[in-house]
């Protein structure tokens, strides 16, 4: 099932959320992917490891972000028969604070990964993390259930108690803005940047 949230452009989130709900921008797109939105299943590897990971893309929901702590970029969390099997498995994406290899491999299959890049040695499969417990992906504190939207703007985590309030709040904000002219856009910013000029008495 699509996520609603899919219509919904992350620069709209990110007016609504602020800050603290916007992953770093050393997260990014791996391949020109299309907008990914879901649930997020929640992963934490130890640094080096990727058990965890391989582990999730068994129990994680059809629909589902995977999204990863590893605090490691040294070593890669998945490749690309881990990427297809999830990919099989209904995941809609991987959003990794790491990195990953086989990145010609994903991006022919055409599975939706952001991470920090791409490095063609494995880590290992031997250390316990976490799953279904908080992860801090990105700078962000990501909880199960949180609805992650991604694309090439960046990723943001709408929290899971707040999903119908800032879906309702984005789809208004996104009918505003589509009725409202360039015309009428520029004439507004253009009182508004003169105004906050003149009030740090600028005069130029």
């Amino acid at each position: 099932m699509t996520s609603p949230f899919k219509d919904i452009p992350p620069t709209t989130l990110a007016d609504l959320l602020g800050r603290a709900q916007v992953m770093d921008s050393g997260i990014r797109p791996l391949w020109d992917s299309p907008r990914i939105a879901g649930p997020a299943y929640t992963v934490r590897c130890v640094p080096g490891d990727n058990l965890m990971l391989h582990a999730a893309i068994y129990r994680a929901e059809p629909g589902s972000v995977i999204v990863v702590e590893s605090g490691d970029v040294d070593y890669a969390l998945a490749g690309g028969n881990v990427c297809a099997v999830a990919q099989r498995r209904g995941v809609a994406a991987f959003v990794v604070d790491g990195v990953i290899r086989d990145l010609g491999e994903v991006r022919e299959a055409g599975f939706p990964v952001f991470s920090r890049g791409v490095i063609p040695i494995p880590g290992t499969k031997e250390k316990a993390g976490a799953l279904g417990e908080p992860a801090r992906v990105g700078g962000v504190l990501v909880h199960p259930g949180d609805i992650v939207v991604a694309d090439e703007e960046g990723i943001v985590v709408t929290p899971a108690a707040r999903r119908e309030e800032i879906l309702a709040a984005a789809r208004a904000k996104l009918a505003e803005e589509a009725e409202e002219s360039l015309d009428a856009w520029e004439a507004n910013h253009r009182a508004r940047i003169e105004k906050a000029l003149s009030d740090q008495g600028f005069t130029g």
